[in-house]
């Protein structure tokens, strides 16, 4: 057996772990006794480091030297295929960066997020973050010490950003988010002074079958497959795979806000469809993911905002909305309908913020995890820090701690660094439309026609099934042929809601 093979053999035995990682993680946010956590936590634990053990092994080393993978030579030898060079290229990333992570740093990690998790929950539902401070604190030393052991040349957060989004730096997102604050800000203060749309009729009482129900039409007509994955319902929307013909989308409803979950299932759906669309050549490696989090929530967003809140779908899908909700949206129009779902207001919580203001929330993430792995800000100042941020960005102040600092499960699970990737998501995706619509003319003919399987088509076959084969600039620059900008997202936001609110 040669080398190459043999690392794909060891790989396919990590990536059935990680997925069976995956069920443990699923199953306690969805289906798990509260009370089970701690038996949970043993279980996770395990499997985080049996992962470790095989990603660390000496022998996947040796592989990867006998492939030609070096620091000056990440791909390996030049005699290897295009695909398997970017197959070492990964392996060696990943092999590099598990290394330095010492097995007893993971158990724990593992460990103290298992629990944090469920203590979060807790303390989001009391709305009391001091519940929650001293496990914050645990999992902030923890990341400050994963980021000393993988390395960093500027600042401790760009070893942390790195594992979400590879080769990108705190400056480097400092830098989109500068563009974004320039150009959003004002816009919101345009839309503030504007004549306010008509809204009333979304806060009537939508019960949570007939919006499942939707719900489940709009995932037919996307194109998600039931037979490669579920819907179910958690604390938290998120997105998982349990194999390759195994993927898990969640949402929440509320009653008196139907538009919550409908673009939640729309989100999580988008991400669904990236990990169901991946090549199957891939399957059993570590090819057979994304390019970053910043690509994957890009899908997300694309799905949820650019197909999901333009005019021309709501075109096809406000007729059928009106057959579940027919004494709710009497008399109400679908422009007026459409003008609704894209209503401009600053509010407390991120995922259920208008695309105008989203980014804003984000922006107020990295800044303060920034701080609090620069050591320029103590956990127990998080929750005021929180509030001054959201006043300067947002205009808009939480009252209490269930719609600030504790609103979010990423920090209990240790995912700090990832905030950033949910604005780059906006920012890559709308890059990509401006080359989809070139490929695709008619694009708004087929979403006002509710064929949405040719848009389908092109992020499968654009972005979908190269997985993990390019890095994300590569790939930005491969389909738009430019680097990333957040021009073309400010672009669209301002011709979009200039028509919204008569700009």
């Amino acid at each position: 057996m040669d080398a190459l093979q043999r690392l794909k053999g060891l790989d396919g035995e990590i990536q059935t772990l990680k997925y069976t990682q995956a069920v443990l993680g699923w199953d306690q946010q969805v289906l798990m006794p509260v009370r089970a956590v701690t038996g949970r936590a043993e279980q996770i634990a395990l499997t985080a480091t049996l992962i470790h053990e095989k990603e660390t092994a000496s022998e996947i080393g040796r592989l990867l030297a006998d492939l030609g993978a070096s620091d000056d030579q990440p791909s390996g030898s030049a005699e290897l295929s295009e695909t398997d060079r970017a197959y070492v290229r990964a392996f060696y990333r990943d092999f590099r960066q598990a290394t330095r992570i010492p097995s007893e740093l993971v158990q724990r990690i593992a460990r103290v997020t298992a629990v944090a998790q469920s203590v979060w929950a807790e303390a989001r539902k009391k709305s009391d973050f001091s519940l929650f401070e001293s496990n914050l604190s645990e999992i902030v030393d923890l990341s400050i010490e994963v980021a000393d052991r993988l390395g960093y040349e500027d600042h401790p957060y760009d070893a942390l950003i790195d594992q979400f989004e590879p080769e990108m730096t705190t400056a480097d997102i400092a830098r989109i988010f500068r563009e974004l604050r320039e150009g959003l800000v004002p816009l919101v203060r345009k839309i503030k002074d504007a004549r306010q749309v008509e809204h009333h009729f979304m806060l009537k009482d939508y019960p949570a079958n007939e919006q499942e129900a939707f719900g489940r039409k709009v995932l037919d007509a996307m194109k998600f497959d039931s037979g490669r994955g579920r819907l179910d319902i958690s604390v938290h929307p998120f997105t998982t795979s349990l194999g390759s013909d195994d993927v898990r989308i969640t949402t929440r409803y509320h009653e008196d806000r139907f538009t919550s979950s409908l673009f939640s299932i729309i989100h999580e759906a988008g991400h669904g469809l990236y990990e169901l669309g991946f090549s199957p050549e891939h399957r059993g490696t570590r090819l057979h993911d994304a390019a970053s989090l910043g690509i994957h929530e890009s899908m997300s967003r694309f799905w949820e905002n650019v197909v999901g809140r333009s005019r021309p779908f709501w075109h096809h899908f406000y007729p059928v909305v009106k057959e579940h909700f027919p004494q709710q949206l009497s008399g109400v129009d679908v422009e007026k309908f459409y003008r609704a779902v894209n209503m401009v207001e600053p509010s407390h919580i991120r995922i259920e913020a208008d695309e105008v203001t989203y980014s804003l929330h984000v922006i107020l993430r990295f800044e303060l995890e920034r701080m609090l792995i620069g050591k320029e800000l103590s956990v127990k100042e998080l929750p005021e820090a929180w509030r001054e941020q959201a006043r300067d960005l947002l205009g808009t102040v939480p009252q209490h701690d269930a719609d600030g600092v504790l609103q979010d499960i990423h920090w209990s699970s240790g995912a700090v660094g990832y905030f950033p990737t949910y604005a780059l998501g906006n920012v890559y995706g709308l890059q990509f439309v401006s080359k989809l619509r070139a490929d695709l003319p008619d694009f708004d003919d087929q979403l006002r026609a509710g064929e949405l399987e040719g848009i389908k088509s092109w992020v499968d076959e654009n972005i979908h099934k190269k997985g993990r084969t390019r890095t994300p600039k590569e790939l930005c620059e491969e389909i738009s042929g430019k680097p990333l900008s957040a021009q073309y997202f400010i672009d669209y936001l301002n011709e979009k809601y200039a028509g919204v609110y008569s700009l």
